[in-house]
This record gives structure tokens, C-alpha cells and sequence, in this order.
């Protein structure tokens, strides 16, 4: 594929990545626990490099998957003690994150992996970062990091779909039929986790934070099946990618920031012209009802 080609499927996998993981932390109204992994993952990849030395995929990984449990654990179990959520998640979030500066700041001096390239990303850089498969040029690394990823999520949502549901709609109920809540719990962590370590050489820490959260968003306002809001969710994440990418072209400005800008786009045009739930559907329906009246 072309240069442009591997930038926009690259952003149009964080896209749907981010979008599906995105959809039952806004469901649960964990969303902004999705900021704090985002950010407190940055840990985990420094712990990574400073115990193997290496910056491939699997200690990244493995590193952020650590990290984002340790972070909804450390949330889970400030809550169970009486702090408020959204109390324990700042805690925690600015605690973490701050170990992972520090360190990065002390032994991160001479390695790539900077405080501004771990949060903001560069997607423009992501086509010549390539990977070789029997002496043979497959494409970026990074595309091929967040297509398994992507693999893996909608793997897990397909087996576990039943059980995400119960439990992101009726938590009570769920523990009642026997619903490991809490694996359920740790496990979705655990996807964000790597969903967001595996963003981070296309859209950043910080950028990825829209592609989680904004898309489910924006599908919330639009439907109430979780199947039909996966679904637009994914669609607006990928889309977004596509005209983000267009629009910095036009514009000449960054590509992650127009991504993450153009699903506010699509939120705007959600909260105003949705047919249940927009602002402008209301007022129409309001008047209609009015002059009928």
C-alpha cells in the first residue's frame, strides 16, 4: 500500500480498537477511567524497558497489561474503602502516571521513548517503522500491533458478549446468575490496557483518549441495542480516522489531532440531530407537540 494508504488504515484500526473496548467503559460510566490507563500505562512500558531493554511489542505489552490492572485495581479497591470513583480514579491516575514520568525523566534520557512521543504519537512516522516477515517488507509495526489487538477484542467480545452485557446493564443481576463481575471487570482493563499501548505509535496516550470514549459517545446518543451501538461505534471511530486524515491534508495541521478532533464532529452532529435524543430533534418534537396541542 501507499504511504497515505498505511496512515489511514492504521488510524482507522485505532479507530474501531478504541471504539469497542470504549463502548462498555461508557456504558458502565468508567469512561474516565479509560483517561487514567491511557496515561498510567506509561509505567508499565517504562518498567518493560528498564527490566528487558527492549522496545519490541511483547514487553510493551505485557508491561501496559500490568499496569492497567494494577490501576483499576488500585481504583476497585480505593472505592470498596468508601472513596468516591471519580476521587480514587484521580488518585491513582496522577500517582501512577507521575512514577512513570520520573522514571522516564531518570533512566529514559538516551532511548526513543520520550515523554512528548509517549504521549502525543506521531501517525505521519508510523509507514516507515516496518516489519519483516521471511526477509520480506508486510508493512508498519504498528499496524500489524493494533490489527491483533483489534483481533483479540472482538474475539473476546464475541465469546464474552452475554456477559459484558449483563454486566454493563445490570451488575446486580449478573452476580446473581453466577457472572463473575469482577473478571469480567479485569479483563475489559485488560483490553483497554492493550488497546491503548498499541495506539500509542499512531495517535499517543492523550489523543487515544478521544477514539476510546467520544465515538461510544456519540453511538449512545443514537441507539439503545448494545449490538447496533457497537456497530456505530466502530463506524464513527474509523470514519473519524478517515476524514481526520483529509482534513490535515486540507488544513496542513496534525493528523492525531484531526482524528480526535473529528470525532467531536460526529458527537456535535449526534447531540443535535439524533431522533430520540438530539437537542434539535427535541425542540422540533416539542413545537410539533405544541402547535398540536
Amino acid at each position: 500500500m501507499s504511504y497515505e494508504a498505511w496512515i489511514i488504515a492504521t488510524g482507522i484500526l485505532v479507530g474501531v480498537s478504541c471504539a469497542l473496548i470504549g463502548t462498555f467503559l461508557v456504558l458502565r460510566n468508567m469512561a474516565m477511567l479509560a483517561d487514567a490507563i491511557s496515561h498510567t500505562v506509561l509505567l508499565g512500558i517504562v518498567g518493560a524497558f528498564l527490566v528487558t531493554g527492549a522496545l519490541n511489542g511483547i514487553p510493551m505489552f505485557i508491561g501496559a497489561a500490568a499496569s492497567g490492572l494494577l490501576t483499576a485495581f488500585f481504583v476497585q479497591f480505593l472505592h470498596s474503602k468508601g472513596v468516591q470513583s471519580d476521587a480514587a480514579i484521580g488518585v491513582v491516575f496522577t500517582s501512577l502516571f507521575a512514577v512513570g514520568v520520573i522514571l522516564l525523566s531518570v533512566y529514559g534520557k538516551h532511548v526513543h521513548l520520550d515523554i512528548e512521543h509517549s504521549l502525543m504519537g506521531e501517525i505521519a512516522f508510523v509507514p516507515w517503522n516496518t516489519a519483516q516477515l521471511f526477509g520480506f517488507d508486510i508493512g508498519p509495526k504498528a499496524f500489524w500491533m493494533i490489527l491483533s489487538v483489534l483481533i483479540i477484542n472482538v474475539l473476546l467480545i464475541v465469546c464474552c458478549y452475554k456477559e459484558f452485557k449483563i454486566a454493563a446493564f445490570d451488575p446486580e443481576m449478573a452476580i446473581a446468575i453466577g457472572i463473575p463481575v469482577l473478571v469480567i471487570h479485569y479483563v475489559q482493563m485488560g483490553m483497554l490496557s492493550l488497546t491503548t499501548v498499541a495506539s500509542f505509535d499512531s495517535v499517543g496516550a492523550v489523543l487515544v483518549v478521544a477514539m476510546l470514549i467520544v465515538p461510544p459517545a456519540a453511538a449512545y446518543l443514537l441507539t439503545n441495542r448494545l449490538s447496533s451501538m457497537l456497530f456505530i461505534s466502530a463506524g464513527i471511530g474509523g470514519l473519524s480516522a478517515v476524514l481526520g486524515y483529509g482534513a490535515a491534508t486540507w488544513l496542513n495541521v496534525s493528523i492525531s489531532g484531526a482524528m480526535a478532533a473529528m470525532t467531536g464532529v460526529f458527537f456535535l452532529l449526534a447531540f443535535l440531530f439524533s431522533p430520540a435524543q438530539g437537542l434539535i430533534s427535541k425542540r422540533l418534537a416539542a413545537r410539533k407537540l405544541k402547535r398540536a396541542v
